[in-house]
């Protein structure tokens, strides 16, 4: 096909690989210190799975690897407010109203479902993620792909 440029993909045993390697992470990181894990444990991992894979078009990988992530962070936030009092006071803390939190706190559902639930979602949004120092692997790989078209270029 004329005027298309061939493009390398992400195989499925190398997202299997990642993935295994970000569960194994996350066990460890449990009853830690959330920012301690995230700069010592997770980044660095991030950001070579990104250096490895930066010439590839892994656009919507790194889109699926970041919100998995980050759905795993909020349940470890989940399952460290143990009770559904502090369950409550917390996401208040982080903006919701009362009454929604009332009602996600007490909801009676487990944590995998609570990290995937819009409630967590709005209290806990990427902005604060980013400000606790986790690495974004999309806005890692855009400096990296703005850093090799750079080079491609000869500037």
């Amino acid at each position: 096909m004329a005027g298309r440029d061939a493009k390398l993909r992400v195989p499925k045993e190398t997202r299997q690989h990642l993935k295994a390697k970000l569960k194994a992470l996350f066990r460890q990181g449990r009853g830690r210190n959330l920012v301690r894990f995230m700069r010592e444990d997770l980044n660095p991992v991030i950001k070579g799975w990104i250096n490895y894979l930066a010439l590839a078009a892994v656009k919507r990988f790194a889109e699926d690897v970041d919100g998995w992530v980050r759905r795993r962070l909020r349940l470890i936030l989940w399952r460290r407010w143990q009770r559904p009092w502090t369950r409550r006071r917390t996401l208040m803390a982080a903006g919701l109203h009362e009454e929604r939190a009332v009602m996600s706190a007490f909801n009676r559902r487990g944590p995998r479902w609570n990290s995937a639930a819009s409630h967590m979602h709005a209290a806990f949004r990427k902005p604060f993620f980013d400000g606790l120092g986790l690495v974004s692997t999309v806005d890692e790989l855009f400096k990296l792909s703005v850093f090799h078209s750079r080079n491609r270029l000869g500037t």
